[in-house]
């Protein structure tokens, strides 16, 4: 995928539409509020769109935890999406392109809602579950972007498919010890982890199985999925999820919520906002919306190409300590794991036009490396190619591909991995293969060979529904899949010269578990 295709994402307005009837669809009682949904006439998928889960985050309710909605009288259209919460995208140079679009979405901070789609309404045997978390670097991102009746027909009407909303930018991951003392840190975790709480709640009442949950996400959305794996210590109650799915698990500095970057971070936006009171943080509640995402915007533009200005911290109560210590320590909810990465995950963060010094830009993603680290990265990838294929694996390894071996470790008896190899194999190439009706312009699947889709996704979904990936929904060419541990292997997902689907299982090459441990040892200073 390319990098147009992937801020793509931040404007998309909607999927595609197929033929849809709301006066035949049933009613479904929250309590708190009556949904109607739209039924696909095609596929007799019905879908409850833009639900709302929690009540406007707005005004006093900036940057505290998400509440409960408010009762909401009459029956309540649930036919079109809901609008976005506020977009960012990442840190760019001057030459960082933006896609050419038609229309702007509707953006706004009254943006927690959240979509089902269910074939099962009707029926009396509860379904399992996937609540799809949508990427975007914590700073872009809708659930319209996805829809979840793609992966109800892939799983032959197997699952029922949740898509969810959650505050981005700084609107959810402005942190600072004024954020920490007056509100709430890693607000669009919190609430991730609300969705999952209504999800626990009330997806049976759309056919679906609340103990056969499984959280899947790409990119940050995988990135959340780790979050809420090492969460709480790994003690969340109730069980809010069964199985995890990570596709492309991201993992940039997290820092102690107080530490220099991200309480820099939170003074940079009270100065732009006018704040120099003694109260910021009431200060910048009272601050309109469209002024914060103006500076949101300008801030997260002014970043290092390719990375994200507000991410997730270690809060000390959600997050209480690194991931990277947390998954060493064993401290995980869930019972089991699937995790997918694509072979070159950093090219699209990385702007290919420049020339590099690589310890340079060593620094310049891990502002706590001195000379001396920064060089041993530069040798131990000295061997890789030219600076900028250097430059590129340590992007896609240190953010990306090692974090998701760690998380593999975390369930020594219980995990599976793949790897997307296709070529070019970019950050973002496999989602096109779990929506097919996902688009991107100018962008498409890699490999359209309709054996080769159904062998890839029928792993994922069999996963989600049998908690193997091996216990096929339909017939497919996909050979059986081992799991990670304890020889190292994955399943690897390319094509042959001659244009073929080939899928075979393959052990990890040492020297990227090795390059993988060098990172794992200097934790400390990625802040990871």
């Amino acid at each position: 995928m390319s990098l147009v295709s992937l801020l793509y994402l931040a404007f998309k307005l909607s999927v595609s539409v197929r033929a849809a009837d709301s006066a035949s669809a049933p009613v479904v009682d929250l309590g708190y509020a009556q949904y109607q949904g739209i039924v696909d006439t095609d596929l007799n998928i019905t879908a409850f769109l833009g639900m709302r889960y929690a009540a406007p985050p707005t005004g006093n309710l900036r940057w505290q935890a998400p509440t409960a909605p408010s009762r909401i009288s009459g029956v309540q259209e649930a036919t079109s999406n809901p609008p976005q919460c506020y977009q960012g995208t990442f840190g760019a140079s001057p030459t960082n392109p933006l896609a050419p679009r038609d229309e702007t979405p509707v953006q706004t901070e009254d943006c927690l809602f959240l979509s089902v789609y269910s074939p099962a309404l009707n029926t009396t045997e509860l379904l399992p579950t996937i609540v799809w978390i949508h990427g975007g670097g914590y700073a872009f991102g809708s659930a319209s972007g996805y829809n979840g009746s793609d992966l109800v027909e892939e799983s032959n009407r197997e699952i029922v498919v949740v898509t969810i909303q959650y505050r981005l930018g700084l609107f959810g991951f402005l942190a600072g010890q004024e954020v920490k003392d007056g509100g709430v840190l890693n607000a669009g975790l919190l609430d991730q982890d609300f969705a999952l709480r209504w999800v626990h709640k009330n997806i049976d009442k759309f056919g679906g199985d609340p103990d056969r949950v499984t959280i899947w996400g790409e990119s940050a959305g995988a990135g959340s999925v780790l979050q809420h794996v090492v969460a709480h210590n790994g003690r969340t109650e109730p069980q809010l999820f069964r199985a995890a799915i990570t596709s492309s698990t991201f993992l940039p500095s997290q820092y102690s919520h107080n530490h220099s970057i991200p309480q820099t971070l939170f003074n940079q936006v009270a100065s732009q906002a006018g704040c120099n009171t003694t109260d910021f943080l009431n200060c910048l509640r009272a601050v309109d919306g469209a002024s914060l995402q103006d500076i949101n915007l300008s801030m997260i533009l002014a970043g290092f190409f390719g990375t994200f200005t507000f991410v997730p911290v270690i809060d000390g109560s959600f997050i209480t300590q690194s991931p990277t210590e947390a998954l060493a320590q064993g401290k995980v909810n869930g019972k089991i794991l699937l995790s997918v990465t694509n072979s070159n995950e950093g090219v699209v963060f990385v702007n290919q036009t420049l020339e590099y010094n690589v310890p340079e830009f060593v620094r310049e993603l891990f502002p706590l490396f001195g000379v001396n680290q920064s060089q041993a990265v530069a040798t131990i990838y000295e061997s890789l190619g030219s600076p900028l294929a250097q430059v590129n694996a340590i992007m896609g390894e240190s953010i990306f591909i090692c974090p998701t071996y760690n998380l593999l470790n975390a369930f020594p008896e219980d995990a599976y991995k793949g790897e997307y190899a296709i070529p070019p194999a970019l950050h973002g190439d496999d989602i096109f293969y779990y929506f097919p009706s996902y688009t991107f312009p100018g962008a498409s699947l890699s490999f359209n060979n309709s054996a080769f889709i159904d062998a890839f996704t029928q792993g994922f979904l069999s996963f989600a529904v049998h908690l193997n990936p091996n216990q096929k929904l339909r017939a497919s060419i996909t050979p059986a899949w081992s799991t990670w541990a304890p020889r190292d292997t994955e399943m690897v997902f390319n094509r042959t010269e001659g244009n073929e689907p080939s899928i075979a299982a393959a052990p990890t090459l040492d020297t990227l578990l090795s390059r993988c441990e060098f990172w794992k040892s200097v934790r400390n200073l990625t802040a990871q």
